[in-house]
């Protein structure tokens, strides 16, 4: 029997129909006999059915300058919640997840042209996924994320050696959903808080640190893809983690 770990890494492409017959069984068999995973599946596609139905009104104009200068200056700090247990807290996490994805969707078509609405957006699913791994207490190795990595998006990658000098601690993978497609999400603790190094394919943007939503964005590009480490640790922890990450990820 498939457990929420088996499935974890699964479950968007199973909602995008992008799985194969064998996993798409695997899933299903699951999510039969678990509420909760069977719970994040229906919340996945609510939001992709929304995102679906808007997305003529979402790409046919831009969002006005005021909106833009909203965004830009908004850095409000995120209170990050006691740890409960997941059946306290079940009901609430999943229609969180929902309004901050749904939120998100309505920026989506600024993502192309604004490094720091991307930032925005991917700050949103960084605290997303940390918040469903400390519900389902997942924990990937590092082979099978680079496994993982290379079935999904075709690439070969070895995840940074010695992370530990960079007080970097595995937490494990997810393929998220962004303005322009699907993203890789590498989670990390550093010091015990979390942080995501997200990797775009197809994507090259300017080097640069942004502040949002209360976290630290770094963003480089290397090798054709775009990488954006977020954290809501300290400038010096996040400026080593993303050093250590840039020179070390291959």
């Amino acid at each position: 029997m498939p457990n929420c770990w088996t499935i974890d890494s699964l479950v968007t492409p199973y909602v995008d129909g992008e799985l194969a017959a064998a996993d798409r069984e695997l899933v299903e068999v699951h999510i039969r006999v678990c509420r909760p995973c069977r719970a994040r599946v229906m919340s996945e596609q609510a939001v992709r059915d929304l995102v679906a139905t808007r997305k003529p009104s979402l790409t046919s104009t831009c969002a006005p300058a005021s909106l833009r200068a909203r965004c830009q200056q908004h850095t409000a700090p995120i209170v990050t919640p006691k740890r409960v247990p997941f059946r306290a807290f079940r009901p609430l996490a999943l229609a969180a997840s929902l309004v901050l994805i749904v939120g998100a969707a309505f920026i989506y078509p600024l993502t192309a042209s604004s490094s720091r609405v991307l930032a925005a957006e991917l700050a949103v699913d960084h605290m997303k996924c940390f918040m469903l791994n400390g519900a389902l207490g997942t924990h990937h190795t590092v082979d099978s994320v680079e496994s993982a990595l290379a079935s999904s998006f075709g690439w070969r990658t070895t995840l940074p050696e010695r992370s530990e000098q960079a007080g970097l601690e595995l937490v494990g993978e997810r393929t998220c959903l962004y303005g322009e497609g699907r993203v890789a999400h590498v989670m990390y603790r550093q010091s015990g808080r979390p942080v995501s190094i997200f990797m775009l394919p197809g994507d090259v943007r300017a080097e640069e640190t942004l502040s949002v939503l209360g976290h630290r964005a770094a963003i480089w590009s290397a090798g054709g893809r775009t990488f954006v480490l977020v954290s809501r640790g300290p400038v010096e922890d996040v400026d080593r983690a993303a050093a250590f990450v840039q020179a070390s990820l291959r």
